[in-house]
């Protein structure tokens, strides 16, 4: 495929998204139609078709999107094998790309949220290994609440606030 295109197909499928990313705060997904999002983005239902199969396949590829970006601030982590257990970069990242991550939780994606690699070396020196798969539901669904807590009031807080509350809620386990 030369340039041109893939850059005329990367600006057509970025129309797409925007205007799902929209519609889906107000709307369910079962009541978003391919045809309103066609009118909305101004292209031709053969343009949505060529990029996506249905509005479910757009909202797959969407959140596909958000876990790759999500994985990929931690590399440097899985690279050289260290958890920093540094969450202010995810805040940070929450904070730049609110629409997608609203969109993530909207879609009830959340059971499936994982951030890094959760630090379970931490957890086994911290609760002697023992019911380890309980602590890990706890501090993921803690996370997720915080997130979708913050989200929800318009991410007034900084990521470094954000990041602060999770650490004091952990500080004494050190």
């Amino acid at each position: 495929m030369n340039k041109p295109n893939n850059k005329r197909k990367k600006e057509s499928q970025d129309k797409i998204e925007k205007v799902f990313l929209n519609l889906i705060q107000a709307k369910e997904i079962n009541e978003i139609t391919v045809t309103e999002i066609c009118k909305l983005a101004k292209i031709n239902r053969s343009t949505f078709y060529a990029n996506y199969l249905d509005v479910y396949d757009l909202s797959d590829k969407i959140i596909e999107k958000i876990v790759n970006n999500v994985y990929h601030l931690y590399d440097e982590e899985r690279e050289t094998k260290n958890n920093t257990n540094d969450y202010l970069k995810l805040f940070k990242h929450i904070k730049d790309n609110q629409i997608f991550y609203k969109t993530y939780f909207k879609l009830g994606r959340d059971k499936h949220f994982v951030i890094t690699e959760y630090d379970t070396n931490l957890a086994k020196k911290f609760y002697d290994d023992k019911y380890i798969d309980y602590h890990i539901e706890f501090f993921m669904s803690g996370l997720n609440a915080i997130v979708k807590k913050w989200l929800d009031g318009g991410c007034k807080e900084s990521p470094e606030e954000i990041n602060k509350i999770l650490i004091d809620e952990y500080k004494n386990k050190h």
